[in-house]
């Protein structure tokens, strides 16, 4: 009888843990998008040369979307893609950095120095910008376009970091394994 227990209580432990008892939690901090190409739509650089996203494949990708007066929050966005970056260590140049003006507002010097190696592009009037869902706005989010230039997770504007590297060194990690 003993052994008949012994033998059952995994079983038992299995059906409670998958019909009974159901953890709410998951793995990822960011939202998962439905996985979809983005278009490639011209868009415009700071200096006027024509940049599509093709030109990143292979990288994962950063994206903020937000006006060219770059509010604090703004600011605090890309502040948190550079240091996702930098927290990368060796494999940092695996991400680059993306910021989507949506008007043709000025940009400040000091932002853009500040930010170097982000790159800036002017989206103001570009469907693309559609192809970013939101909760409530584009620029409450921090978006993740992966290698194959799928847009697949966005991030709250203003992310807990640990949480969001984790996410990252998650991808990374599922991405070698392929």
């Amino acid at each position: 009888m003993l052994i008949g227990v012994l033998f059952a209580l995994p079983l038992i432990a299995s059906y409670l843990a998958f019909f009974v008892w159901r953890p709410e939690g998951r793995l990822n901090y960011g939202d998962l998008l439905d996985v979809r190409p983005l278009a490639e739509m011209p868009l415009r650089q700071l200096d006027g040369r024509t940049f599509r996203f093709a030109e990143l494949r292979g990288k994962w990708v950063m994206v903020s979307i937000d006006t060219g007066a770059c509010a604090r929050s703004c600011e605090a966005k890309l502040f948190m893609m550079r240091q996702q970056r930098l927290m990368q260590g060796r494999e940092m140049d695996r991400v680059e950095r993306v910021f989507l003006v949506e008007d043709d507002a000025p940009l400040s010097i000091l932002l853009l120095r500040e930010f170097d190696g982000t790159r800036v592009l002017r989206a103001s009037g570009s469907p693309l910008l559609n192809a970013f869902p939101a909760q409530s706005a584009r620029r409450d989010h921090i978006y993740l376009i992966d290698p194959h230039g799928n847009l697949m997770m966005r991030f709250p504007g203003a992310p807990d970091p640990q949480r969001m590297k984790k996410d990252i060194d998650h991808l990374f990690k599922a991405q070698g394994a392929a």
